[in-house]
């Protein structure tokens, strides 16, 4: 459950898990815009790209090749390990 911690912890990350939960499906190219044109975030694809890595290496995020396009897909399942952790009570 570290690595959830450690992925979400950077405020890009978030806004990556932010877009992909708006669009589940995105290439590179499309995150990077996104990220620029919505967020003003001028990361380069590098930088990006390994944002994503930490992010799939958390189970947050999986790629799969669709012709010469990398194409991501949010996962929350990790998220549920924490709020079967801490659950939240119902409001009185």
């Amino acid at each position: 459950m570290a690595d959830i911690y450690a992925a979400i912890a950077d405020p890009t990350r978030r806004l990556l898990l932010d877009e992909l939960a708006r669009a589940d499906g995105q290439s590179l190219f499309e995150l990077c815009s996104r990220l620029t044109m919505t967020h003003g975030v001028n990361s380069s694809r590098q930088a990006i790209s390994q944002h994503l890595a930490v992010l799939e290496s958390a189970g947050l995020v999986s790629s799969a090749r669709v012709g010469r396009t990398k194409i991501h897909h949010l996962h929350t399942e990790p998220f549920r390990e924490i709020t079967e952790r801490w659950p939240i009570p119902a409001k009185d």
